[in-house]
């Protein structure tokens, strides 16, 4: 049974189950095929393929979801039936914002034919460019593409077919010890250069030997597209969250002069519809420095008197709306040329382990990973060994604080299906270091 037919027939079931009630149905199937390399041979294939239903009913001022993945007409009846039963004594739910009334998609789901068919053999052609390209380092990663159809449905008439791609590589090279690392993501396989990424990573590596130990302090940093991406994911989870900001657990505050007029932050969705059924469009969450917009699902629109911007579904309501596919428009310097402006500083390949320590000022610590230089006098001159930094990631953005963006948005994989970071290289005046790697 096709995913329509499934999100019909669940729709048409749960409205004679259930009289008078608000019925949202949505359908869902994913292909997820995954190439896995370490010591530079391909260990593992794996595909999957899944198909979930989400029904969801509010009645007599109570809300219940139920979810299943059993798409007989026995499991299907039966997902009705337990949300029938459980949403005549379901807490109520005071904030029910109403369903999506009809309106069509804004954006066509980009669906790419070659990268929904790919084969183990295309996707390890990948992974023999990039180990090839290393020249004999030892590599590890992975290659994955994906293919997502939806279908959503409610009975105010809202219905919604859409189907899209996605294709990501991340792979690291060592040498003596050292990885460099290199990642990108893209709707279609094609995208994915695996000779450029392993050239890329392997430079990374070879270019470690002997590193240097740096005291703690603030240096002027240029941050690469892999570090940037961790910066657009804490962004993203807590930073333009609407309910967040309702709650006052973020630092954002609509119309105010928050960044560098030379940040312009927009989220670019994959996936043309929300969980709510709400057609989603690109979304401007910074321009030119001020903050212009928060990630807002039915919820939060309700209580803050503003409008979905389609952000409902990615980890539920009670997290709140959270953009899937945050960038950062590009500007117009190259690494070179951003390196070339550094005085003293450091080049930073990428970020890992990062934590909140308080999502109101979005304070984070972390450490550096896959390569650190010292830049004296325009030069990269000497590695240096993994730090530990303490950051307010708002503040290393604020006023004054961006001294150059990269002219190349890298889309940078995610942990969200259909997901990505738009990364461009960033040139910062001030990065806190706080420690070395061991503290």
């Amino acid at each position: 049974m096709s995913i329509d037919k499934i999100a019909e027939q669940v729709l048409d079931l749960a409205v004679r189950e259930l009289p008078g009630a608000e019925i949202e149905v949505s359908a869902d199937a994913v292909h997820r095929a995954l190439t896995r390399f370490a010591n530079s041979r391909i260990h593992q294939n794996v595909t999957e393929d899944t198909v979930g239903v989400r029904l969801r009913a509010h009645l007599d001022g109570r809300t219940v979801s139920t979810t299943t993945t059993l798409t007989s007409p026995e499991g299907l009846t039966s997902l009705v039936t337990r949300t029938a039963t459980a949403v005549r004594s379901a807490p109520r739910d005071p904030g029910w914002p109403g369903l999506t009334p009809p309106a069509p998609l804004a954006l066509a789901g980009e669906a790419d034919a070659a990268t929904r068919d790919a084969s183990p053999d295309d996707r390890a052609a990948r992974v023999r460019d990039f180990v090839d390209a290393a020249g004999g380092l030892e590599t590890a990663g992975y290659c994955q593409t994906g293919y997502w159809t939806g279908a959503f449905r409610n009975s105010a008439g809202q219905a919604l077919s859409a189907a899209a791609t996605t294709a990501d590589m991340d792979g690291i090279a060592r040498d003596a010890g050292a990885d460099g690392v290199a990642r990108r993501s893209g709707i279609s396989l094609s995208e994915l250069d695996g000779a450029a990424l392993g050239t890329r990573a392997a430079a990374k590596a070879r270019g470690q030997a002997d590193p240097i130990e740096l005291p703690p302090g603030r240096y002027e940093v240029v941050l690469e597209p892999e570090a940037v991406s961790d910066l657009l994911t804490n962004f993203s989870y807590f930073g333009f969250n609407a309910k967040a900001y309702q709650e006052r657990r973020c630092f954002a505050e609509p119309g105010t002069q928050q960044f560098d007029e030379a940040i312009t932050l927009y989220d670019d969705p994959r996936e043309p519809y929300d969980a709510e059924g709400t057609p989603r469009t690109r979304l401007a969450l910074v321009e030119k420095g001020v903050t212009a917009a928060l990630a807002q699902d039915r919820r939060t629109a309700a209580t803050g008197g503003g409008t979905s911007t389609g952000h409902a579904g990615a980890f539920g309501p009670a997290f709140g709306p959270t953009p899937q596919n945050l960038g950062f428009a590009p500007g117009s310097a190259t690494v070179a040329e951003m390196v070339s402006r550094v005085a003293r500083g450091l080049l930073i390949t990428d970020l890992w382990y990062t934590r909140v320590l308080d999502p109101r000022t979005l304070a984070l610590t972390g450490l550096t990973r896959n390569g650190v230089w010292l830049i004296e006098d325009g030069e990269v001159t000497r590695p240096v060994r993994n730090m530990r930094f303490t950051q307010l990631y708002p503040q290393a953005l604020g006023p004054g604080a961006v001294l150059a963006v990269g002219a190349e948005a890298v889309p940078q994989p995610s942990r969200m299906f259909l997901g990505a970071w738009a990364s461009p290289a960033l040139h910062l005046a001030s990065w806190n270091i706080t420690g070395g790697a061991g503290g």
